[in-house]
């Protein structure tokens, strides 16, 4: 299969695309490479796909030419590219043009292929709001400027599913853990601060918030597995993710327990918008797709570590 993946030099676009690749496919990667985090890190990744055959265009989705720069004969789309989390740096605008404006000009370059198979959003657990416990059938309650534009991304996707358009599904992903992971996530963030001797910042009352901490291995699994079910997933939801809950200071004491280091904590104030809890319901994955996420926490901090050491360090 040809199967292009966008956000490819990100942290789960270039899983993504490296386990697609080994498993025998012709994959392309798109990224627009943008300054939100670091490029060298981005780069390394990049140079990581290439390195394994996989060819990264530097594009960026909201550009005009679009379709005249990308293939015509691409069988799936893996829709990665976003802007991510919840910042401070990040405006209205940007969560809206690069999740909003850019997944409609890919979903125009999509109408254009003559034999797509499945054009796979990649959503989040953001999208269900301040708790993010449930069932895809519950009513979403975003809290956030990225909740809420990723739900209308995920809609104008499934929007075509259900015009018959195209076949699409969408997946939802809870908090994702693991070697590429970005500079600003947590687990990274721990990490640099426990080898660097600085303090990490702990958002007020963030400590006892409880995460479905998946390792980035285990949503690859769940994400590749979409590829001939084409049948089955259109039009549907399924959330990816681990049912095992840890509240944040569980998150430190690994990272710590790991290194063998305490870090040092540095107490901020609060994030709007953040989520209070994350617990993937994975029922819908389990019956459609036969997911079953394995990886421990620490075994993925592990992992993560090691990552860490062998490219920083």
């Amino acid at each position: 299969m040809k199967i292009l993946v966008t956000g490819a030099a990100g942290f789960i676009g270039s899983h993504t695309a490296e386990r697609l690749k080994k498993l025998g496919h012709d994959v392309i990667g798109i990224d627009n490479f943008s300054s939100y985090y670091s490029l060298e890190l981005k780069k390394l990744n990049e140079k990581e796909l290439k390195s394994k055959g996989v060819p990264v265009l530097n594009k960026d989705l909201r550009d005009t030419d679009l379709a005249e720069a990308l293939p015509k004969d691409i069988n799936y789309i893996f829709h990665f590219a976003a802007q991510p989390g919840i910042s401070k740096t990040s405006t209205f605008e940007d969560y809206f043009s690069n999740n909003i404006l850019a997944t409609k000009n890919l979903i125009d370059y999509a109408q254009s292929l003559t034999d797509l198979k499945l054009f796979v959003n990649i959503g989040t657990s953001s999208i269900y709001g301040l708790e993010a416990t449930f069932p895809e059938d519950v009513a979403p309650k975003p809290a956030s400027h990225y909740g809420v534009t990723k739900l209308t991304a995920e809609q104008l996707v499934l929007q075509k599913s259900r015009e018959k358009q195209f076949k699409a599904c969408s997946l939802r992903l809870y908090s994702v853990i693991g070697p590429r992971e970005r500079p600003e996530k947590m687990y990274t963030k721990l990490i640099a601060c426990a080898f660097n001797d600085s303090a990490f910042p702990l958002f007020d009352g963030s400590a006892s918030h409880l995460r479905s901490f998946t390792y980035v291995g285990d949503i690859v699994d769940g994400v590749v597995s979409v590829i001939n079910n084409e049948g089955k997933l259109d039009g549907e939801i399924i959330n990816l993710g681990t049912e095992v809950e840890h509240t944040t200071q569980e998150g430190i004491e690994a990272v710590e327990a790991v290194i063998g280091k305490s870090i040092k904590i540095n107490h901020v104030e609060a994030r709007a918008g953040d989520q209070l809890r994350t617990k993937a319901n994975i029922d819908k994955a389990r019956k459609l797709l036969n997911y079953n996420p394995k990886t421990t926490l620490l075994e993925g901090v592990r992992y993560q570590v090691n990552w860490y050491k062998e490219n920083f360090m």
